[in-house]
């Protein structure tokens, strides 16, 4: 859950800081305007990069972040005999799906969770929390690191950040679109735009942000399925299963940064509703599925 939490909010982040310096530069509404219309070929343009910005923007600096916001401590140089086994394992996995070494470190958070991140799947970052090492056996801490080194080879931050990226683009577009037909329609505005185009804009973003994010955590939640699945093959399925069995039995799980939620190995517990906003499938739905493998 930890990997899609920081990913959003570290766009979000980027997308407001965007959009307030197009603002006071004038640049968004002297690009849109044709006469007493919108320029539309134009503004799809501006949405595009507009869009794109925010997403590719928390992509390359996911790492940092990550490192920053989880006060992550690299294993450079194993001090222990847990962080030798830890080092050793993810370099056999890494080894066996064909990718380089991602850097290795580990959390302060009580909670059994574990995430990876980076916007090259050979130059990635893996982290697990202290609560993971604590409260799991080995067996269960390989199928982890297993299930966060599928995430890497598959390429599912790239994968995420791209599709992010085609949602934010026409949720722009249509949100300024709608608000100058609010201008022209509601308030008969007939040159320029008004304070209703700018509130319009703002709450249709926010409604079709939060209707486009459904599609993100489907997507999400499917990619789950495959690093399950591909964690089965690289530690086995038993330890898989295990170690979503021995999630399970966490209660009250911390929530964690919403920019990392996507790709780490707890996804919480869902209720109605909630579930379509979620970035992992339940816990129980995993572990069937690996059952009927």
């Amino acid at each position: 859950m930890l990997r899609v939490l920081l990913f959003f909010g570290t766009n979000i982040a980027i997308m407001i800081v965007l959009s307030i310096s197009i603002r006071l530069l004038g640049l968004g509404t002297a690009s849109e305007q044709k006469g007493d219309g919108l320029n539309l070929n134009v503004l799809l343009i501006f949405s595009a990069i507009f869009g794109m910005s925010g997403s590719l923007i928390s992509l390359v600096i996911s790492k940092w972040i990550a490192k920053k916001t989880m006060g992550i401590k690299l294993i450079e140089m194993p001090t222990s005999s847990q962080e030798q086994w830890l080092v050793s394992t993810v370099e056999n996995q890494a080894r066996e799906v064909g990718i380089k070494m991602p850097e290795l470190g580990i959390f302060n958070s009580p909670q059994p969770n574990a995430f990876a991140t980076g916007m090259n799947r050979n130059a990635a970052l893996v982290a697990v929390s202290r609560g993971l090492l604590d409260h799991m056996t080995q067996d269960e801490i390989e199928a982890v690191l297993g299930h966060e080194i599928s995430h890497i080879a598959n390429g599912d931050m790239v994968t995420l950040t791209l599709i992010q990226c085609v949602i934010n683009t026409f949720v722009i577009f249509f949100s300024r679109v709608i608000g100058h037909l609010i201008d022209r329609l509601v308030f008969k505005i007939k040159w320029g735009h008004g304070p209703g185009y700018w509130i319009g804009v703002i709450f249709i973003q926010m409604i079709l942000s939060i209707l486009a994010s459904i599609i993100v955590m489907w997507f999400s939640r499917r990619r789950e399925y495959r690093a399950d699945e591909e964690a089965a093959y690289l530690a086995g399925r038993n330890k898989m299963i295990c170690a979503l069995r021995r999630l399970q039995q966490v209660s009250n799980p911390q929530p964690l940064p919403d920019e990392m939620s996507a790709f780490g190995i707890n996804g919480g517990v869902p209720t109605s509703f909630k579930r379509l906003f979620l970035s992992h499938p339940p816990l129980e739905e995993r572990i069937a599925v690996l059952e009927d493998m």
